[in-house]
This record gives C-alpha cells, sequence and structure tokens, in this order.
C-alpha cells in the first residue's frame, strides 16, 4: 500500500485512512464517532455526578466501554466464563459490574506516601488486588463505579492520577526504574518525563488520537523501548555530548514490529519539544479507518523513517534535527533485580515479585520495610519488579522483604517470568495466565532447581501481546488447543528465541515460530523443562544465550 505525500490530496477513487491531515474529518469507525461526539476526558463530571450516584446501570455504552478508558478505567470481565466464549458473546454478556483501575505511575517513580495509598485503596476498594503491570502501572480490580470519586480525590491528593492511563491518548510514560540514582547512567530524564506529564497528560488537544501513544524516555535500555511508538535513550554526540536518540514505530499485538532509529540526536531540554510533534504528527497523519491499523507502526511501516522524519521536521517542528549516533548497548538485559551500588553511595534492591501480582496487603508492608530501613522511594519497573532506593545496609532489609514474599535473590524462573492478567479480569483473554505464571515457576524451580540460564518466559492470555510475547525466549500466546480426547483445552502457541537489541545477541527479532508449535497449559512445566534441558546440553558453550541456541537448532529440539 503507497500512503499520499504528506499534504496531497489522495487520487480520486483511492481509498483513504481518515487521516486528518488530508481533511478526512467524519469519523469512520464506532471508536471515533464517540470520540468526535465528545471529548472523552470530558466524562468525569458525569461520573462525579451521576454514575457514582445512580451505580452503574446508569452508565450509557459508549461511556462504560468507551469515554471511561479515559480516566483509566475498564470495565472487568464476569466471573465464570471460560474462554471458548471470549470472541463469541456480546460486550454487555461479557462486562461484569467492577472495573479494573489502572494508576499511572509515569517513570515508575513512587514514595512512601503515595505507596501506602494505592496499597489502602486496593484493601478497601479492590478486595486487596494489586499487580504491577510490565509498563510501570499498578492496576486494581473489583472497584465499584461509586468508589471512583473518592479513589480520584485520594489519589490526586498525592500526586497520581488516572488520567490517561488507558484510551487513545498519550499513555503512561515509561522510563528508567534507576532514574538518577544509576552509576552507569550519564543523563537524568526525569526532568523530561515531568515536564511531559506536567504539560500534555490531559491535554484536550492530544486526548483524540487515532489509537493508544506509548513513550520511553530514559538513559538506560533498561525497558522496552522497541516496542514502543516512541523512545528516546541515551545516546553521546561526538560533539554536542549527551543526548537522546530517537526510534518511533514500535508495537507488538498482532502485527509485530520493532521501532526504528531516527538517525538524530536531541539534547534532554528538547526531549518534550520533540515528543509533542511526534504525538502530533500521529494525530493528523495516523490512520483512523481500521482500529487494527490505527497504530503509528503502520504509518511508519508505509513512509519509512526517511520520510517520517522529513515530515516531522517540516511540519511539525520547523527545524531540522541533528544527526546521531546510535546508543550503546549492554550485552545483557537489565532488570536490577538484586543488591546494587548508587551513584550516592547507598545502595538499591530489586525483587521479584511473582509475574508482578502483589496486594495491597504486600504493599503497605513494602511502605513499612522500607522506610524501616531508611526508603523513602520505591521504583516499578517494565518487568513487573519492584526497587527499594536509598538503602545504607542492604542485607537486613534483603531479609525483611523476603518474608513479605519480595525476593531480591529469586531462582532464574521468578526473575524472568511476566503475564498479563489473563482470563482472571480480562474480556480478551482467552486462558489463565496469573496462576499458570506461579505454578510453572513454582514446577520449575522443583525440577531445575540449580539453573542459572537466563531464560525469560512471558505468557499471554490472548495474541495482543500485553506480556511483549514476541521479544521474550520463551513467549506463550494464550488459545485454546486440542488436549486429551481431542476436547478443547486452555494452552498456548509457542514463539522461542525472541529479544531486544542488546550487544551481546546480535540482532533484534521475533524469534522463531514453528507451525503447529503449541503446549497444552497442563503440559506447559513439562514442556519448558525439557527445553531447557535440551539447550543447556546443546548450546556451543556457556555464553550462547537461549535466543541464539533456538535460531539454530533443530525443530525436532524445540517441539515437546
Amino acid at each position: 500500500m503507497t500512503t499520499p505525500s504528506a499534504g496531497r490530496p489522495q487520487q480520486a477513487g483511492a481509498r483513504h485512512h481518515g487521516q486528518w491531515a488530508l481533511g478526512h474529518r467524519d469519523p469512520l469507525n464506532p471508536n471515533e464517532r464517540f470520540k468526535k461526539a465528545e471529548d472523552p476526558l470530558l466524562i468525569r463530571r458525569r461520573v462525579e455526578e451521576i454514575y457514582a450516584r445512580q451505580g452503574f446501570a446508569s452508565i450509557p455504552p459508549d461511556d462504560l466501554r468507551g469515554r471511561l478508558r479515559w480516566w483509566g478505567l475498564y470495565t472487568q470481565r464476569r466471573q465464570g466464563i471460560d474462554g471458548g466464549r471470549t470472541a463469541v458473546l456480546a460486550p454487555e454478556e461479557l462486562d461484569d459490574e467492577y472495573f479494573m483501575l489502572r494508576v499511572r505511575v509515569d517513570g515508575g517513580q513512587l514514595d512512601l506516601t503515595q505507596l501506602r495509598t494505592i496499597a489502602d485503596l486496593s484493601t478497601r476498594y479492590g478486595r486487596d488486588t494489586a499487580d504491577i503491570t510490565d509498563r510501570q502501572n499498578i492496576q486494581l480490580h473489583w472497584v465499584r463505579i461509586e468508589d471512583v470519586p473518592e479513589i480520584w480525590r485520594r489519589l490526586e491528593a498525592v500526586g497520581l492520577s488516572t488520567t490517561e492511563a488507558c484510551g487513545d491518548c498519550p499513555r503512561v510514560i515509561v522510563g528508567s526504574p534507576v532514574a538518577g540514582v544509576s552509576q552507569d547512567e550519564v543523563v537524568d530524564a526525569t526532568p523530561a518525563v515531568r515536564e511531559i506529564v506536567d504539560r500534555f497528560v490531559g491535554d484536550p488537544e492530544l486526548s483524540n488520537l487515532p489509537r493508544k501513544f506509548k513513550t520511553t524516555v530514559g538513559w538506560l535500555p533498561d525497558g522496552p523501548y522497541e516496542t514502543n511508538d516512541l523512545a528516546f535513550l541515551g545516546a553521546v554526540h561526538p560533539v554536542h555530548g549527551p543526548g537522546f536518540d530517537v526510534r518511533v514505530g514500535g508495537g507488538l499485538s498482532t502485527a509485530p514490529r520493532l521501532a526504528e532509529r531516527l538517525g538524530v540526536w536531541v539534547p534532554l531540554d528538547e526531549v518534550p519539544e520533540v515528543w509533542l510533534a511526534v504525538v502530533r504528527l500521529f494525530r493528523e497523519h495516523g490512520y483512523r479507518r481500521l482500529r487494527n491499523r490505527a497504530r503509528l507502526k503502520f504509518l511508519v511501516a508505509d513512509w519509512g523513517v526517511e520520510r517520517f522524519r522529513q515530515v516531522l521536521e517540516e511540519e511539525f517542528l520547523g527545524r531540522p534535527l541533528r544527526e546521531g549516533p546510535a546508543p550503546a548497548l549492554p550485552p545483557v538485559p537489565l532488570d536490577h533485580i538484586g543488591v546494587h551500588h548508587q551513584k550516592d553511595g547507598r545502595h538499591y534492591v530489586g525483587v521479584a515479585p511473582l509475574a508482578g501480582r502483589v496486594s495491597g496487603t504486600c504493599l503497605a508492608a513494602l511502605a513499612d520495610i522500607a522506610e524501616l530501613h531508611g526508603s523513602q522511594r520505591i521504583r516499578l519497573t517494565p518487568y513487573q519488579k519492584l526497587l527499594v532506593l536509598d538503602v545504607a545496609d542492604p542485607e537486613p532489609l534483603v531479609r525483611d522483604l523476603r518474608d513479605v514474599g519480595l525476593e531480591a535473590e529469586p531462582s532464574s524462573w521468578r526473575r524472568s517470568t511476566m503475564a498479563c492478567t489473563g482470563i482472571e479480569y480480562c474480556k480478551l483473554a482467552i486462558v489463565e495466565t496469573k496462576g499458570r505464571a506461579a505454578q510453572l515457576v513454582h514446577e520449575l524451580e522443583k525440577r531445575l532447581p540449580e539453573t542459572k540460564a537466563e531464560i525469560t518466559v512471558n505468557l499471554n492470555g490472548c495474541p495482543n501481546a500485553c506480556a511483549r510475547t514476541q521479544v521474550a525466549d520463551i513467549g506463550l500466546k494464550g488459545q485454546l488447543v486440542a488436549g486429551p480426547g481431542g476436547h478443547q483445552v486452555e494452552g498456548f502457541q509457542v514463539h522461542l528465541g525472541g529479544g531486544l537489541a542488546l550487544a551481546g545477541n546480535g540482532s533484534p527479532g521475533f524469534g522463531r515460530k514453528l507451525r503447529g508449535l503449541k503446549t497444552t497449559a497442563e503440559e506447559l512445566p513439562g514442556y519448558v523443562e525439557t527445553l531447557t534441558r535440551r539447550y543447556l546440553a546443546g548450546r556451543a558453550d556457556v555464553t550462547e544465550t537461549f535466543a541464539q541456541w533456538a535460531a539454530r537448532a533443530d525443530e525436532d529440539d524445540l517441539r515437546p
């Protein structure tokens, strides 16, 4: 498909994609219609004055399954509906009368007052639920619409919000969880993250994008920068010094694509300006006809980065960007688990909850333990982990955290396993994920207790890849598969050897997807055990990663 040049009309008879820049303002799908009818941000007043007083039944469909997302609210899945009915039932049959509430934690940064507030909201209003997401948010469940105004009031009183935590708008800004404290960091990007959030989150000029817009801003490559719409990653210019490399057009789901370098260098103080220009470009030129082609990655794929940069500079920045070098990359992923030195001589400690599942009770205990050991700062990571900063003597902290299930010396399986929300709460899911991930970790810890190889295992409940299945060593996409006797049971399609760009593993990519490579959920621990044993026995030497081995292994070695 060829996209018309920016600013030029399409040829007569050509099928357009609903791009505003080309004059196509008529909504072409239900989502575009409800966004045009009213800015979704305006729904807050109705929540506070009508829905919270009159209850769930008073919420009309466009608000319930549409505009509420701009305030971090999704209806959660009605309990007891199996995965075989996910794509069959009407939305009103899948909806429970409770909500998932997503709390923005931009840059993953929390102080203890904020952490205690989230913990109390979880226990008071969310049945003690709390999940750390792989975008540094915290999600609560079982939230009633009647309680939402009070939840907002309490979050905002401590500097947190749910504004644009979901919806076709700028989502949470992912940042390095060790920004400002890492010995390896040259520039702390926190000021840029804060400026973007303070100036632009909740701005009605940016609240109607073609689809969601995901950003990462950080010096260190310790997040999934290549899977974002826009990423700023630390790079040193030979003349101008430290600044940021820029990548655009990443995203996974059913049409995965890794972000590409624009080939430019941006100083810290220009990051918000460039961010805004890219978002505006997406707003004006992004595709709005089909929802499944509305992410920025499709525009970048059709235009190419050269043309994208040209339009960005000429139409939205009004100036050229400086040419820039590629960033330096580490040989292995940075997850910050364990004890590490800070640049000020103190320590930070990274711990691994099991697949991001915590609770309000756990978070309250974490706050008390952190304070006891002299810390006032907690960080969330984009790998569903937690960090405690500013610790003088880390060993007593490590012991106390272990007592509440937060392990700073986890097994390789606990450390490297992630899972999305899954069928427990998500209306799109086909299979269970959090419980399966916990079962998998426990089984592998028993079967392979001495394994030191870091093999990432990402479980996703549906094809949408919220848990980044395509860039894991073992990526598991939930689906129904043939079980004993031919009956449909929960299972996974398997992707092998995916990963992001690192100095030690060659080119990034989505790994290997063999025809018919599936496993039932019950057989999953045995399959991962077998696969791991084959890798350990067949790798060329201890430096060969799982991804490198999987790329060259015989197909028979990758099958159950």
